[in-house]
């Protein structure tokens, strides 16, 4: 198979999504109002309620919403085949993540921006509601955790990325205030910081930054950790403008041009994908295709984090009720092109099947390093871009995207610590919730590993509880629509079959566990199962009640709040 060929079919899949059926549903399913006056308008208050350019907007959802997770998953996912992965990133763009994106920003936008958990109160009730924050809760210590893992072990297998990496923070800075303080026009500020971020690569890699085996009686993974954690804190408690915002922006056209490299080095040199179709010679000990595939690949198909993302950072800072289409629907067209880029490198980036069955030996392999080391062969061959420069430039992009959403879920988790509080009746201020949230994460890392890797313990259950996080986002999202009397079948259908893989996935892992005698997972297992189930079960019941009752008017529906929802604020209503 050409990768060519590949290519252009997934491009031309995702794209026409966006085009036709993200225009389908937001004028006969969401029916996005431009006139409607957003929560961004309606509680500006310059730290995290702002008004904002949805191009600016964009490459904070974007970003914040890919990580490194679009590139892990098809990575190791491609051992059974090409061909299940291609397919699964393609149609789950199109049909399931693309919706259930637009889906989360709209529903909470039309609820005073207010988080996935908080409106779970409010459509299917506080009990429901408490252990939707439970999962929320632990999905988003699995994302900070692992992914400091993750940027660390690129910081130190990849010296010449960590001037870029770290530099990318200051340039974000000056964009900030290029475009609040100084009012540079947006092109001119593009032009600029994107210039600048290249230009940090290419510093980057002339001047390698390798740190000491030990520092301050770390080793360098671990002390990479903790100045990821420490930064993490900082960035979650500044106004979105100064930092989050323009770092994600700037980063969004970054690695949105990194992609176009790489779908450019394609398009030249038209490798040849070595890996099979189906592979029907997996390594030994590899799990089934189904449903292992459908939660191995998360994100780059469907994401329950990008709900939380869309309900707790982006849909504050939607302008027009319409940007949500361009904001949320093409977010997630840009994290699949990244997926499938993916798939591409990691089959069509080696010179033999041998090559890559000796990469794929075991399930579990390939991964973040799979892709810039083949990805880099293929900028290398096609572009003529040298193998160290190639591997910065896409190692860069992984930790940035990485980062970026590292930024974002340590400010996402400080929410949902300041609303348990609110429901445990502590009102929790942004500098102790922080401080919570940097104590849980960095508990676990350094508590479960000497070397701050503690975090990856938990993480071969992020699969299953992003894509059941996914499930209870659209049940939520189809009781609005029921109670509205719009068309639901676009999203519970996907809900339907996101819920049973996700749950047949779990029950799976849980004879995984019990056999291999770790605890540990087991009972983190039957915890999210449990409250998965309970939350689902409860969700149906709502469905079946809207469905029952009478019709209610966009503006019914937004004036009802369930007696204990918090307001956007954080405080609970007086």
């Amino acid at each position: 198979m050409n990768s060519l060929v590949l290519a252009l079919v997934g491009v031309a899949m995702i794209v026409a999504g966006y085009l036709l059926y993200s225009r389908f549903l937001a004028r006969k399913v969401y029916r996005l109002d431009p006139d409607y006056i957003t929560p961004a308008h309606r509680y500006e208050d310059g730290v995290d309620f702002i008004p904002t350019n949805k191009l600016v907007l964009w490459g904070h959802h974007f970003t914040s919403v890919a990580g490194a997770a679009p590139i892990v998953g098809p990575a190791v996912a491609v051992i059974w085949g090409w061909g299940p992965a291609f397919l699964w990133v393609t149609l789950g763009t199109v049909f399931f993540a693309g919706m259930h994106d637009l889906g989360a920003l709209w529903a909470s936008g039309r609820n005073k921006a207010q988080s996935i958990g908080t409106l779970s109160g409010k459509y299917i009730g506080r009990h429901g509601r408490n252990l939707f924050l439970v999962v929320i809760f632990l999905l988003l210590l699995m994302v900070n955790a692992a992914f400091a893992v993750v940027i660390s072990n690129l910081l130190v297998s990849t010296p010449t990325a960590v001037i870029p990496t770290w530099g990318a923070i200051v340039v974000a800075l000056l964009v900030g205030q290029a475009i609040y303080r100084l009012k540079w026009s947006l092109p001119l500020v593009s032009v600029v910081g994107v210039g600048a971020l290249y230009g940090l690569m290419l510093l980057g890699d002339r001047f390698p930054i390798v740190l000491p085996e030990t520092i301050l009686g770390l080793s360098a993974n671990a002390f990479w950790i903790v100045v990821l954690f420490v930064y993490a804190g900082i960035a979650s408690m500044l106004p979105v403008w100064m930092l989050l915002q323009p770092r994600d922006y700037i980063n969004g056209l970054q690695l949105f041009i990194g992609l176009g490299i790489l779908y450019g080095a394609i398009l030249i040199s038209s490798p040849t994908v070595v890996a099979p179709f189906y592979n029907e010679n997996v390594p030994e000990g590899t799990p089934g295709i189904i449903p292992l595939l459908f939660v191995t690949i998360a994100c780059g198909a469907i994401s329950g984090f990008h709900g939380i993302v869309s309900s707790g950072t982006s849909s504050k800072q939607i302008a027009k009720e319409t940007d949500a289409r361009f904001v949320g629907y093409f977010g997630a067209v840009g994290e699949g092109l990244l997926s499938l880029g993916t798939i591409i490198a990691v089959t069509a980036g080696f010179r033999s099947l041998a090559d890559w069955e000796e990469v794929y030996s075991a399930f579990g392999q390939g991964g973040v390093q799979a892709f810039v080391t083949a990805g880099g062969q293929i900028l290398n061959t096609g572009l003529g871009i040298p193998t160290g420069l190639s591997s910065t430039i896409l190692a860069t992009m992984a930790v940035l995207f990485a980062a970026t959403t590292m930024d974002t879920g340590v400010r996402l988790q400080r929410f949902v610590v300041a609303e348990i509080g609110g429901i445990l009746g502590l009102k929790l201020g942004t500098l102790v919730s922080t401080l919570i949230v940097l104590a849980v994460t960095m508990g676990l890392a350094f508590g479960a590993g000497a070397d701050g890797s503690g975090g990856m313990v938990i993480w071969p259950l992020f699969g299953t509880t992003n894509q059941l996080m996914a499930a209870l986002t659209l049940s939520i999202v189809c009781v609005i629509l029921l109670r509205l009397r719009r068309p639901v079948l676009p999203v519970l259908l996907p809900l339907v079959f996101v819920a049973f893989m996700s749950v047949y996935a779990l029950f799976v892992q849980l004879g995984q566990f019990w056999n291999a005698q770790n605890w540990l997972l087991l009972i983190l297992d039957v915890i999210i199962l449990v409250s998965a189930l309970w939350v689902l079960v409860t969700a149906f019941g709502a469905m079946a009640a809207a469905r029952r009752a009478p019709a209610v008017t966009p503006e019914e529906d937004e004036a009802v709040d369930a007696e204990d929802a918090l307001e956007p604020s954080g405080g609970r209503r007086g």
